[in-house]
């Protein structure tokens, strides 16, 4: 029997387009939140962005604007607005996707495995218990059974609605 295709659509702009040379987490924080940027809400000093390429549906990500990636430099306000926001962001997920927990963390440094070593970041990934599949064993393979832009737009909505 042969295998069945997998369908992200959204990867084929990566695997397409030009290589941004600057930063995205700066890029995503120098605009207002939109489709495009994933960015779902910006705060002041820090901002919550989908994951494009998300271990899961919901994948958010909480970086400072600016481009810090020593957690020790990180000044004090800027820390709190992001510890502020992985809460907040918590309460979103819980609200709009119903999980039954999360995984959430940072990367510090390139051995640790940071994707953007130079743009500390905290990841917040929703899980259910069924959510593994066997995918990841064979192949690799992560199905995400929502796109993106429909992610978006109800945790977009959740944080207008969390902020009143």
């Amino acid at each position: 029997m042969p295998t069945p295709p997998l369908w992200a659509p959204w990867r084929i702009d990566y695997i397409l387009g030009a290589k941004p040379d600057g930063c995205f987490l700066c890029e995503a924080a120098a605009g207002p939140p939109s489709e495009e940027s994933l960015v779902v809400h910006r705060g002041e000093r820090a901002s919550v962005l989908l994951n494009r390429y998300p271990y899961a549906p919901g994948h958010l990500m909480v970086a400072p604007h600016e481009h810090v990636g020593d957690l020790l430099g990180l000044d004090e306000p800027v820390h709190l607005e992001c510890a502020s926001l992985l809460r907040r962001a918590v309460g979103v997920l819980s609200a709009t996707m119903n999980p039954e927990g999360f995984n959430a963390g940072i990367n510090l440094g390139e051995a640790a495995g940071a994707g953007v070593p130079g743009h500390l970041h905290w990841h917040i990934v929703p899980r259910w218990r069924a959510d593994t599949n066997f995918m990841p064993m064979l192949a690799d393979v992560r199905v995400v059974p929502e796109h993106l832009r429909t992610t978006w737009r109800k945790l977009r909505t959740g944080f207008q609605e969390e902020t009143g």
